[in-house]
């Protein structure tokens, strides 16, 4: 199965990248999550979601945390994105691992389990073409704090 890898090397410690992702306020600070709802524990609920207006919610994505270590990993599993536009997208996995190189960390993230049909491959190439970007982003909020 295809999935996406991105790396990027960041000047803070492993702990605040791993609670980038599970900070409602972080999340919205670097990511622009409008809403999350996240339990820091295994088999806890991890839902975050985008574009929320009056009307709903633009795009929502949801998954049950496997792994929790604050200090260096958060895997989620089952992870499923919702669009208005697109059918249902799941059960994919999304895998954050940060490690403590001398005066930084070097951040690795994996999304995997994309299958296969033209709204996959939509979805496949948007992740493909994001996550570098939403890395970099994260990075320079994380070096500004």
């Amino acid at each position: 199965m295809r999935k996406v890898e991105a790396t990027i090397s960041i000047a803070c410690k492993p702990e605040m990248v791993i609670k980038a992702f599970t900070n409602p306020d972080m999340l919205k600070g670097w990511w622009q999550v409008d809403r999350a709802y996240i339990d820091r524990e295994v088999d806890g609920m991890y839902a975050l979601t985008w574009q929320v207006t009056d009307k709903g919610f633009g795009y929502v994505s949801v998954g049950t945390i496997k792994t929790y270590n604050p200090n260096m990993q958060l895997v989620v599993d089952n992870f499923t994105y919702m669009n208005p536009e697109k059918p249902i997208l799941g059960n994919m996995t999304l895998t954050v691992i940060a490690k403590h190189n001398e005066n930084h960390t070097v951040l690795y993230l994996c999304q995997e389990g994309y299958q296969k049909g033209a709204d996959w491959d939509w979805y496949y190439e948007a992740v493909k073409e994001a996550w570098p970007q939403a890395l970099k982003t994260l990075k320079d909020y994380l070096e500004k704090l």
